[in-house]
């Protein structure tokens, strides 16, 4: 809806462009005639002019979004274009110079035959203005319908080329309706207009330059995604009629291993009760409510139609995949796998999807991971590829950085399944760890649905996972930790004197005897909305936990230098209890962004304290996970 708004608005604030001024006397010699007769047709056929542009640049930028990196590098270069055109006008006349002779040919045509005033003759200068108006026009709706193109054909994309349209028709209809005055006030402000448009040009061209050089990934692994999602979400609610309210922070249920998404993501996470799957999510296409995910007998009935498997367009990105459809998948069934690559249930659930599409590919599955991050660093595709590739992933992900396959579905979960048949429809999901004999059997039932006798020859052969390391089954039975978010945005139960100090060096001192599930600070920090950042050579965390395993997202700092770190539970080294990333005299090194498994108990499982301290500066710390 806030695009919407702003593309309307950038098409009525086009008419304020200095370029226009030779355009609206033709419109103002017919500002005296009847409106239905002249007004109407001329703006319809200003609007078919746009409509046929805004077709012919999506037909072309669908195919070139096809392209993958060639197609990010065109897209560059037409910003390029665009920003220049801003910049020197006369760049931008020369360029337009075809558009402009139509127009003018046309619009002396209308002229001449407009003395009847007939619809025929408004309706071709309609045209004329259309063709006309694109000087100016042309890079303001090129920066729309070139993120339209990247965003792939769908009803968002028309939507938004018709808000744009729909502004400046509008803005055109007040220039009939005041004439004269409005023409007057644009000559006063030619010169501050002028200026304006030239340093929308220069911004321009400097964000194509950090764009080419990279920088553009860089900020925005270094972006809070939750505090930009707070705004968001705050016009999503005020200008979405019926919207459901804001819930609560991000919080990983100790039990169910489905963690709810964060408003930024989710749009709307309401609480709910992971463990058995009533997370009250819907599939957006159908509106029809998902029922709740329970083991089906061996009988199983026909399982229910959920909803629709929306478009997969939204990608930005498609690893080990060309760009896949809705409509090329028709045919085979579909298993969509939402995930993240630092949460620790999405990668408790990996065996078993990796399973999965290893066993039943020749039988017709197809796996699809949408990958939608938590954390900003989870935006660097070049991080989602180097986590695809040590994780063993090699089939589809798609890398959702704007959430639109997450809202597609109205997800609220890490991970969360949806299986879908082979006719496009989803019959089935599964929110977080577990029920994975459920899960297969239902893949098997969709198989043998779709015709693929040789699935009901395995189905005995359900996969069981046996692994080790971070991606092995959490111990739920003695697990009294919840996950715990380290920046002020989602913290709770931080216990260094005096509280957090919110985007501010601030020397903390860590809490002398934590109650369970307390933690702490010690050392300078800075203390951000989605993560703390080590501002001294050396630091430390304390937490008191009680649970086998405990794990904690951290990356280095920004230049990437590694960061060496100590971790003692009770003031000891680890020994036997030392988790994958750290040996068992407690050392370890932190060299990339993601989660680090620190802890893994054996035998009885006991309250202790857990401390990481820090021996170089720059460490960047987000949250602790259990299991």
């Amino acid at each position: 809806m806030l695009l919407i708004v702003l593309a309307y608005l950038g098409g009525a604030l086009t008419i304020l462009s200095p370029c226009i001024l030779p355009v609206l006397p033709f419109v103002f010699a017919r500002a005296d005639q009847p409106f239905v007769r002249s007004g109407l047709p001329l703006l319809a056929g200003m609007a078919l002019t746009f409509a046929l542009v805004a077709t012919l640049a999506a037909v072309g930028g669908g195919w070139v979004t096809q392209a993958n990196q060639y197609g990010r590098w065109l897209a560059i270069a037409l910003l390029a274009v665009f920003g220049l055109t801003l910049l020197f006008p006369r760049f931008a006349d020369h360029l337009m110079r075809p558009l402009v002779s139509a127009g003018n040919r046309l619009s002396n045509f209308a002229q001449a035959d407009g003395q009847q005033v007939r619809a025929g003759s408004s309706f071709l200068l309609g045209i004329a203005t259309g063709l006309l108006w694109a000087p100016c026009a042309g890079p303001i709706l090129g920066l729309v319908l070139t993120g339209a193109a990247l965003r792939g054909a769908s009803v968002g994309t028309t939507l938004l080329l018709v808000a744009y349209a729909a502004g400046a028709a509008t803005s055109l209809a007040v220039a009939l309706l005041i004439g004269g005055r409005v023409f007057t006030a644009m000559k006063r402000s030619l010169g501050a207009g002028e200026w304006i448009r030239r340093g929308i040009g220069a911004a321009m061209l400097g964000g194509v330059v950090a764009i080419a050089l990279g920088l553009d990934t860089g900020i925005l692994t270094r972006i809070s995604t939750v505090a930009t999602g707070g705004i968001e979400q705050k016009l999503v609610d005020r200008l979405s009629p019926g919207a459901t309210p804001a819930g609560n922070a991000p919080s990983n249920t100790t039990n169910g291993g489905a963690m709810m998404a964060a408003n930024d993501a989710a749009g709307s996470g309401t609480s709910a009760d992971a463990d058995k799957g009533t997370g009250g999510a819907r599939v957006a296409s159908s509106g029809a409510m998902m029922r709740t995910a329970q083991a089906a007998p061996e009988d199983a009935p026909p399982l229910p139609v959920e909803g629709v498997l929306p478009p997969l367009t939204g990608a930005v990105q498609w690893l080990n995949s060309p760009p896949l459809s809705a409509q090329s998948l028709r045919g085979k069934v579909v298993l969509i796998d939402v995930w993240t690559y630092s949460c620790i249930n999405c990668l408790r659930t990996l065996p078993y999807v990796k399973a999965w599409a290893d066993k039943y590919r020749d039988q017709g599955l197809v796996v699809i991971g949408v990958h939608a991050p938590e954390f900003a660093f989870e935006r660097n595709i070049d991080n989602v590829k180097k986590a695809t590739h040590d994780l063993g992933i090699d089939y589809p992900v798609a890398i959702d950085n704007n959430y639109a396959i997450w809202r597609s579905l109205n997800n609220q979960y890490w991970p969360a399944h949806y299986f879908v048949d082979a006719q496009g429809r989803i019959r089935y999901h599964h929110f977080g760890e577990g029920d994975y004999a459920q899960s297969e059997r239902v893949i098997q039932q969709l198989l043998t649905e779709a015709g693929h006798a040789n699935a009901a020859k395995i189905a005995t052969g359900l996969t069981h996972a046996d692994v080790t390391g971070v991606e092995a089954a959490a111990d739920n039975h003695d697990m009294q930790s919840p996950e715990t978010y380290i920046g002020y945005a989602r913290a709770e139960n931080f216990a260094s004197p005096g509280g957090e100090t919110d985007d501010q060096l601030h020397t903390y001192a860590a809490p002398t005897q934590p109650a369970l599930n307390d933690w702490g600070l010690a050392g300078k920090w800075r203390v951000g909305a989605e993560h703390a950042t080590l501002a001294a050579s050396s630091g430390k965390i304390v937490y008191r936990f009680h649970a086998r395993d405990l794990h904690l997202v951290l990356g280095p700092e920004k230049d990437g230098k590694p960061v060496r770190f100590r971790v003692s539970i009770d003031g000891a080294a680890p020994g036997n209890a030392h988790g994958s990333d750290v040996s068992a005299d407690g050392t370890g090194t932190v060299t990339e962004q993601r989660l680090y498994q620190l802890v893994r108990q054996t035998g009885d499982i006991k309250d202790h304290t857990f401390s990481i301290e820090f021996l170089d500066p720059g460490v960047e710390a987000y949250s602790f996970t259990f299991g």
